[in-house]
């Protein structure tokens, strides 16, 4: 079965990013020193291995696979993310040749964040329908993962999220009115 120009050409770039983030993810946990973010790492560069394997092999052959169940992590509760600043460490390039576990984890979510609009991008411009749901499984699954390196992050005030007044989100937001 042949494969449209869009199609194909949009599987390639995912495909390409695919080989990165698992190359990166390996690279990352030879430099990581904290067993949590470890644990992320492999947990995230084994599901990134079989969805890349899996959507490489379906072009090889054009069987319809069995979409990969991805487990997730219980997600937090809105209560226990951390709001505002609280001064924040400046950052910026450092010019070492190692990374150190905050600037692995937020690699890892620009990554994760990346790739899950990527695969949503690409899976709009595909024909196929078992390619079409292997990108969105992707997506789906780099949107969970970008957001279990996200409350890593957060929980270790590394991400800090910022707000306004309770009074300008409230007005900003009621502006909407239902019908």
């Amino acid at each position: 079965m042949p494969f449209g120009a869009h199609e194909s050409m949009e599987v390639h770039e995912v495909l390409n990013e695919q080989i990165c983030l698992i190359d990166h993810l390996a690279m990352y946990a030879e430099m990581c020193s904290d067993p949590a973010l470890l644990e992320l790492l492999h947990r995230h560069r084994t599901h990134a291995l079989t969805h890349y394997n899996q959507l490489a092999s379906y072009t090889h052959d054009y069987r319809a696979v069995v979409p990969i169940e991805v487990q997730f992590s219980q997600v937090t509760s809105p209560r226990n993310i951390q709001y505002g600043l609280h001064n924040p460490a400046p950052v910026g390039p450092t010019g070492l040749d190692q990374f150190y576990d905050a600037q692995i984890a937020r690699s890892l979510l620009l990554s994760h964040k990346n790739s899950a609009k990527n695969q949503m991008n690409a899976s709009l411009e595909c024909a196929d329908p078992y390619i079409r749901q292997m990108l969105l499984n992707g997506a789906n699954a780099c949107n969970y993962h970008a957001y279990e390196v996200f409350e890593y992050l957060n929980a270790r005030g590394m991400y800090q999220v910022p707000t306004m007044s309770g009074h300008t989100a409230k007005t900003f937001l009621h502006t909407y009115q239902t019908r």
